[in-house]
């Protein structure tokens, strides 16, 4: 989901290959298409774990001169790897992918889920003709399905922890920044609405005392304050 600059990770039950979908759902007005730097509307995809393959595996696909390149066929898209550790920004490079994102709503708990190392980043992009995709998130919890990982737990503080991540994506002014996101109540990162509610196993957080749609305000917000910043850095 768009929301003006404003990418959203919906929790979905099954991956799809790029090509596949470009199959299936390509001629759809509904499928989004991003204009790159040469002009070209394609589909863009953004690629989790995608460091548990090779970059010289990805290289046959995504560089050019690759034996299997989809690089100006119907398959062409704008591919967007997962960045986790510091070395993989150059992994990327070589793989052929057009730019990285960070997934992870958790700050500090991956090199690239550290907004202090966003400018950095930026910087190695920038100098390679890649994009960089912050994201961000209002929280994190996922101690209903992983009880060992509550130091990675990052209270939403009403808000504020949301809107801190959006101003740290902001500062390195991406073209695009994306949300973890919009539905995945198993982390606690969900944004859509939500009212109090308990099952015999578990209880499911809320936005109180806010309403239920705190966090849709909030990204509609940023996303207004986003076009504007944008349009202030291409004066």
């Amino acid at each position: 989901m768009i929301t003006g600059n404003l990418q959203m990770t919906w929790c979905l039950p099954f991956w799809t290959p790029p090509i596949s979908t470009t199959s299936r759902y390509g001629s759809h007005g509904a499928f989004y298409r991003y204009k790159n730097s040469m002009g070209k509307s394609l589909p863009l995809f953004y690629i989790y774990d995608s460091y548990l393959t090779s970059p010289e595996a990805w290289a046959h696909l995504l560089t050019p001169n690759g034996p299997h390149s989809i690089r100006n066929t119907p398959y062409d898209g704008v591919f967007i790897a997962l960045l986790v550790e510091e070395g993989h920004t150059h992994d990327i490079l070589a793989a052929g992918f057009d730019g990285m994102y960070t997934y992870f709503a958790s700050n500090g708990f991956s090199f690239g889920s550290s907004h202090q190392n966003w400018k950095a980043v930026k910087n190695f992009c920038d100098a390679n003709n890649l994009m960089f995709i912050p994201s961000v998130g209002p929280g994190y919890i996922d101690t209903s399905i992983r009880p060992w990982n509550n130091h990675n737990t990052r209270n939403r503080v009403n808000g504020k922890y949301y809107e801190t991540a959006l101003q740290a994506a902001l500062t390195v002014r991406p073209e695009i920044v994306s949300i973890t996101s919009f539905n995945e109540w198993h982390e606690g990162t969900q944004i859509e609405k939500a009212i109090p509610k308990k099952t015999p196993t578990r209880l499911y957080l809320d936005y109180l005392p806010h309403q239920p749609s705190l966090y849709l305000e909030l990204t509609r917000r940023w996303a207004e304050h986003f076009i504007k910043e944008k349009e202030q850095w291409l004066m």
